[in-house]
C-alpha cells in the first residue's frame, strides 16, 4: 500500500508557515523573515519515504488585496482551497483569522484539518490551552496541534498525524525530486530574501527579483540577477552610500546560495527600475504570477 497526497499549508502572514513547512521538509524551500507577506508564490516541498509522498504547498499569507499583486497571491491560497487532500491551517496564539471568506471555505470542506498553533514558545499553557479550545469550537473536526517550527517542537506529532490522513496513491513526482521549482527561483527568492532584512518599510515589498542569466560552470556558477523597484527614489536606497546596501546584499545572498547549492558562485546584482509593477498584468505575467 502506498500512500500520497498534498498538504497545502495556509494561514494569514506571519504565522511561521514557512518556518514550519521548512521544518516538515527539512530543506529551506520558503525564505523566512520577521515580516508579513514574505512568501508571494505557492511553494511545493516534496517528502517521499518507502510507502508515502507528501507533497506540501506553502501558500502566501492570507491578505485583504491592494494591488494585483496582492489578488494573484489569494489566487494561489484559492487554488490551495481546492485540491488538498488535507489542509495544515496555521494559526498562532495572538492572532485572529483575518480572512472569514476563506476560513468558511475550510470549514465547510470536507477536507482533513490539522490545525497548528504556532509560537508556543512565547506563551503560557493556560493560554494555550484556551486557544486550542477555542479552535475546536471553530472547527470541530480539526486535530488540534500547538507546536513550535523554530524549537521544532511537535514536528513529529504533526508528521504522524499528516501520515494517518494520506489517501491511497501512488507517487505523484519523481521519488527523487523535492520540489517542483528551478534553482532560479530559489536563487531570486534568496535574493529577496536579504531586500527584507536589510531595508526598512516599503522598500522591500516595491522589489521584486528575476535572475537574468544563471551559467553553471566547472567549479562556479555564474549568476546574473535584476532587482526591479518602482520609483528611481527606491533605487537610490537600494544601491545606497557609495553601493554599500546593494554590496552587502550580494554577499549575504551569495552565502546562502552556496549553502543551496553546496557549489561556489559569482553573483551579480541589477537594479531597474519598472513603475508600477504591482499592478501590472504583464509585469506579473513576466514574474511567473500569471494573473487571469
Amino acid at each position: 500500500m502506498h500512500k500520497a497526497g498534498f498538504v497545502n499549508i495556509i494561514g494569514n502572514p506571519n504565522v511561521g508557515k514557512s518556518t514550519l513547512m521548512n521544518a516538515l521538509v527539512g530543506e529551506n524551500l520558503s525564505i523566512i523573515t520577521s515580516k508579513a507577506q514574505t512568501t508571494r508564490h505557492r511553494i511545493m516541498g516534496i517528502v517521499n519515504g518507502e510507502d508515502f509522498q507528501i507533497v506540501y504547498n506553502d501558500t502566501p499569507g492570507i491578505v485583504n488585496p491592494h494591488y494585483k499583486l496582492h489578488e494573484s497571491m489569494m489566487g494561489f491560497v484559492n487554488s490551495a482551497l481546492q485540491d488538498a487532500d488535507l489542509f495544515l491551517l496555521v494559526t498562532e496564539i495572538g492572532e485572529t483569522f483575518k480572512n472569514q471568506e476563506v476560513l468558511l471555505k475550510i470549514i465547510k470542506s470536507k477536507v482533513p484539518v490539522i490545525l497548528v498553533i504556532n509560537k508556543i514558545d512565547l506563551s503560557d499553557q493556560q493560554t494555550i490551552i484556551d486557544k486550542m479550545a477555542y479552535w475546536k469550537n471553530q472547527i470541530p473536526r480539526a486535530i488540534i496541534v500547538p507546536c513550535s517550527a523554530t524549537e521544532k517542537f511537535n514536528i513529529d506529532t504533526i508528521f504522524e498525524h499528516i501520515l494517518n490522513f494520506l489517501p491511497e496513491n501512488p507517487p505523484y513526482f519523481p521519488k527523487d525530486e523535492l520540489t517542483d521549482k528551478t534553482m532560479r527561483f530559489f536563487v531570486s527568492e534568496i535574493i529577496r530574501e536579504k531586500l527584507l532584512l536589510y531595508y526598512q518599510k516599503e522598500i522591500p515589498y516595491s522589489c521584486e527579483v528575476a535572475v537574468e542569466s544563471y551559467q553553471e560552470l566547472d567549479g562556479i556558477d555564474n549568476i546574473s540577477a535584476i532587482i526591479y523597484a518602482e520609483r528611481d527614489s527606491q533605487k537610490a536606497i537600494l544601491i545606497g552610500h557609495q553601493g554599500q546596501s546593494l554590496k552587502k546584499v550580494g554577499i549575504e545572498a551569495r552565502k546562502d546560495i552556496e549553502e543551496f547549492t553546496q557549489k561556489k558562485c559569482f553573483l551579480k546584482l541589477h537594479i531597474k527600475v519598472m513603475k508600477d509593477w504591482r499592478n501590472s498584468d504583464r509585469a506579473l505575467k513576466q514574474f511567473g504570477y500569471n494573473p487571469e
